[in-house]
């Protein structure tokens, strides 16, 4: 099986890949599902048809079956490979993991709600919580480049000064949606 190890390690980081990318787009979908939420009726239901049908099959069809492939294929290295579990690093890089995946299964849950048109958060919380996984991939990258429990820490400054800087981005996008609805 060691043989296989780096084949099994490029498939790993291509579905990690491809769930991120939904992870990514999805709470997006979730954006535009909200604000065709309020819209008046046809455009209310001829968009929030459409856009059930692509959260639907970016949901089930990339996302998911990319989320039990990378975890599938990194079971697979550890069990290759079990000396990594004794490495602080990775230790923390396994808690980003979990944390991951927490994250992924909210997300299922918003899925849900909106697919029955059960919309509880504003469009505002989903282009934050879209950035969610963009936290969690810089600090697994941090982790995994580094190979330190100590350097994270300064992956996870970085990240929180990006957390800063975004919300500030927020901040001045909806000022200039605000009064230029069409931005």
């Amino acid at each position: 099986m060691e043989d296989y190890y780096f084949y099994i390690k490029a498939f790993h980081l291509i579905f990690v890949i491809t769930w991120f990318a939904g992870l990514f787009y999805i709470p997006r979908l979730f954006v535009y599902q909200i604000e065709a939420f309020h819209k008046p009726s046809p455009e209310k239901e001829i968009l929030g048809k459409q856009l059930k049908l692509m959260a639907k099959r970016l949901w089930f069809i990339i996302t998911w079956p990319s989320a039990i492939l990378a975890t599938f294929f990194a079971v697979l290295l550890l069990i290759i490979s079990p000396s990594l579990l004794y490495l602080s690093w990775m230790q923390v890089k396994l808690g980003f993991i979990v944390l991951l995946i927490i994250y992924h299964l909210k997300t299922h849950q918003y899925y849900k709600q909106l697919q029955r048109d059960d919309v509880r958060k504003s469009s505002s919380f989903m282009r934050i919580w879209n950035e969610g996984a963009t936290f969690i991939l810089f600090a697994v990258i941090f982790l995994v480049i580094l190979k330190s429990a100590i350097n994270w820490i300064w992956g996870v400054i970085g990240i929180f000064i990006l957390a800063v800087l975004l919300m500030l981005g927020f901040k001045l996008y909806k000022r200039i949606r605000d009064k230029n609805p069409e931005a």
